[in-house]
């Protein structure tokens, strides 16, 4: 049996932030209701044990994330949770008293140079009331994602970054939080992570072009991890190679008309997968994405 490192699943495509590194979804808006996320995780349960609710949306609006997250641990699933950190306050009690939740990334990409201090300060002290109350033995990793920073051409190689929007801001109530002796910003490179505490890390990355038809073509040489080490399942039930295919171009089958294991081993999905085995694109969307370049590095 194939195995991926993690299954997105999109359990809905509705958000209540705006982040700059995020495109949105012309796709209709959507909540998956419990009947087909059971047969998801029934069907997906011998291909990894890693389940990450993301795609779009965010997932802590989800009047069902309750229900959800004890459905996997019914099934030894491990859940990964990418949350913008807005629902953090209401979410908390739901958060802390479910075992099957392995990690959750505050994305904190949508505090730009415009937010006021407050909005930032109201965030960030509900998340540090969260941690506080996980306590020492909890085992979940928390990570605060800083992907929105830009290239500094002018540094070496290690890829040092310019400062965007108020993450020194950020920083600062890491360290002063955490108790960080010495500068988080002198020691953190693009794609390099920085241990606040046992299992609470902050982790800086820079913008990338997301795949979008509009863009320029990237060519047909190139190499991708999607249907290698992960695969997603959109909120209708579509599956696509990869976490960053926000509007199901690649549309590999849908789980409400076939099995998981017939979709992934169906002709799209057996081409792409040879393609990039080759070094080849054979998906047009997978040439107008700016991510897989990354792999080239």
């Amino acid at each position: 049996m194939k195995k991926f490192k993690r299954i997105y699943i999109e359990i809905t495509n509705v958000c209540n932030a705006s982040c700059r590194a995020c495109p949105k979804t012309s796709r209709e808006p959507e909540f998956m209701g419990r009947d087909l996320f059971e047969k998801i995780i029934d069907e997906v349960k011998g291909y990894s044990r890693h389940l990450y609710f993301h795609v779009m949306g965010e997932p802590l609006l989800h009047p069902d994330i309750d229900t959800f997250l004890d459905l996997c641990g019914e099934r030894a699933l491990e859940v990964n949770i990418t949350t913008n950190g807005t629902l953090i306050k209401e979410a908390k009690d739901i958060l802390l008293s479910k075992p099957a939740i392995r990690s959750i990334n505050f994305s904190l990409n949508r505090f730009d140079e415009k937010t006021p201090i407050k909005d930032i300060d109201e965030c960030l002290d509900e998340v540090f009331n969260f941690i506080t109350e996980l306590g020492p033995s909890s085992k979940m990793i928390v990570c605060f994602r800083l992907w929105n920073m830009e290239i500094d051409d002018t540094q070496n190689s290690n890829q040092r970054v310019q400062e965007t929007g108020k993450n020194s801001y950020i920083l600062g109530r890491l360290e002063n939080f955490f108790k960080v002796s010495g500068g988080i910003k002198e020691t953190l490179f693009i794609g390099n992570g920085f241990k606040l505490k046992d299992n609470v890390y902050v982790s800086q990355r820079s913008f990338f072009d997301w795949p979008d038809k509009d863009i320029s073509d990237l060519g047909e040489e190139g190499f991708c991890l999607g249907l290698r080490q992960q695969i997603a399942i959109l909120a209708d039930g579509t599956v696509v190679p990869c976490c960053l295919d926000n509007e199901g171009t690649i549309d590999l089958g849908n789980i409400n008309e076939a099995s998981f294991k017939e979709i992934i081993e169906g002709k799209r999905a057996r081409d792409l997968y040879k393609g990039f085995s080759e070094r080849k694109v054979v998906e047009p969307l997978c040439r107008k994405c700016g991510y897989r370049e990354r792999f080239d590095q």
